[in-house]
């Protein structure tokens, strides 16, 4: 099996596109200090410097901490993870999704989440990792940055150049962009 790593703008954050479903649940990120049954997380987490895995349906994203290289452990989870993939199992994560219930929130809201959903998720998943709308308040709306994004030198750019102009183009009612 080729798995295939991408480097993202967080220089401790690497995209490993396995080829198959990775997560039946959505976005989910975990980390080091949340305990987990999942066999394959717990020996990736069981890597020295691994800090949080990002899993999506079709890839997932490893931050590590920055004294530790990636040449020094890029190897041992690809080999991890193809030795999942070989001895038969075809998702790392395969849970019922939790449905999200949008009918309480206010229309501002689900148009905030629109936008997020269909503009900004894809671009961000491309570079590994995800935002997840929090709260809408006073103009402000407060969103989690994971994955990739978590931790990324460029997220202020992202948040402040890319979600909050084009939230403020599309919906008047926002004013403010902030990352919890």
């Amino acid at each position: 099996m080729f798995i295939q790593t991408q480097k993202t703008p967080n220089p401790n954050s690497l995209k490993f596109v396995t080829g198959k479903k990775v997560s039946t649940i959505g976005p989910i990120e975990i980390s080091k200090n949340e305990m987990t049954d999942n066999i394959l997380l717990r020996n990736i987490f069981s890597v020295k410097g691994v800090e949080s895995i990002f899993l999506t349906e079709d890839f997932l994203s490893i931050n590590k901490q920055d004294e530790i290289d990636w040449e020094d452990i890029k190897h041992i989870i690809l080999a991890l993870l193809n030795e999942y993939y070989a001895n038969g199992k075809e998702i790392i994560i395969d849970k019922k999704p939790s449905i999200v219930n949008t009918e309480n929130l206010k229309e501002v809201e689900k148009q905030i989440i629109k936008i997020l959903d269909t503009k900004i998720k894809p671009a961000v998943a491309r570079d590994g990792g995800d935002i997840k709308f929090i709260e809408f308040k006073n103009g402000i709306v407060k969103v989690q940055l994971r994955g990739s994004c978590s931790g990324c030198p460029s997220s202020v750019i992202t948040l402040k150049q890319g979600v909050q102009n084009l939230l403020t183009h599309y919906i008047p009612d926002v004013k403010q962009v902030e990352a919890i």
